[in-house]
């Protein structure tokens, strides 16, 4: 009775297994050593790449919306993001429970490999504005594979899209600033710096720009928590040995950590 049954009715997976296709994701984790830690190193990283994304979506929501002008949208969405690099943050905790005798078992298999190939680590890192020459460079292979990194290097970014936004608010933007080469790295502008000013010390008269402005720092706050966390993690599993990915290691992680998005929001600080 059961094998008709059967034959009538072949075994499924349940909708939910279906619909996210949940039993190919966990056929994707692959470990090539006997280590339990490998495997949760790889769900992890797995995890991390899921965030880029999320993180990616929503900032592509927020570039949409302040490019229309619908700031109420644009501020969920920033939200959103942010929300999305608070959970990024917190699976660094998942690897500061592994031991670095532990992490040494199945370290060499990753040999040139670096989460920082991440071609979607990268587009998310370009649509917020980090276009450096060397990085750029670097994903050069990654920019023949990947269309969407391709278009996210010629795109305008976040940043871009806020400041055209605080433009139609009034607000003295250079035209320089605006019509400046997208797919270059944003310098700092003195006179960006000035607007922003004008918003912090009259937000009843930029209310818009200000709600803005401060879910911009949110975000940027936010990633530069994540590539604080990435640091520690490193010196508390490596020490100063050589990064992979042909990376220097926590020289590379510290000077990258120097790096912030939409840095006249960061030093108007100083000047207000």
């Amino acid at each position: 009775m059961t094998a008709e049954r059967e034959a009538v009715c072949p075994l499924r997976p349940p909708e939910y297994v279906s619909y996210a296709h949940m039993d190919r994701l966990h056929e994707l984790v692959e470990p090539r050593t006997d280590s339990p830690r490998e495997v949760v190193f790889l769900l992890v990283s797995h995890v991390k790449e899921l965030l880029f994304r999320v993180g990616y979506v929503e900032l592509g929501q927020a570039r949409e919306q302040m490019r229309a002008d619908r700031v109420d949208q644009a501020c969920l969405a920033l939200d959103r993001a942010a929300q999305s690099l608070r959970v990024l943050v917190q699976t660094w905790d998942l690897l500061t429970s592994m031991s670095p005798d532990e992490f040494l078992v199945f370290r060499h298999i990753l040999g040139e490999a670096s989460g920082t190939q991440s071609f979607m680590y990268r587009t998310l890192e370009f649509s917020l504005g980090n276009k450096d020459p060397r990085m750029v460079a670097a994903a050069e292979d990654q920019l023949a594979l990947y269309p969407q990194l391709r278009r996210e290097l010629a795109a305008r970014t976040v940043y871009d899209e806020a400041l055209g936004l605080l433009a139609r608010e009034g607000l003295d933007i250079p035209a320089a600033v605006l019509e400046r080469d997208v797919s270059a790295q944003y310098r700092p502008d003195a006179a960006v710096e000035l607007a922003w000013r004008a918003v912090y010390e009259q937000p009843a008269r930029w209310p818009a720009a200000h709600r803005i402005a401060e879910r911009l720092t949110e975000v940027a706050f936010r990633f530069s928590h994540w590539r604080a966390s990435h640091l520690l993690v490193v010196e508390r599993m490596l020490g100063s040995k050589p990064g992979t990915g042909g990376t220097t290691g926590v020289p590379w992680l510290r000077e990258i950590n120097e790096h912030r998005f939409f840095p006249e929001l960061w030093s108007v600080r100083t000047s207000l």
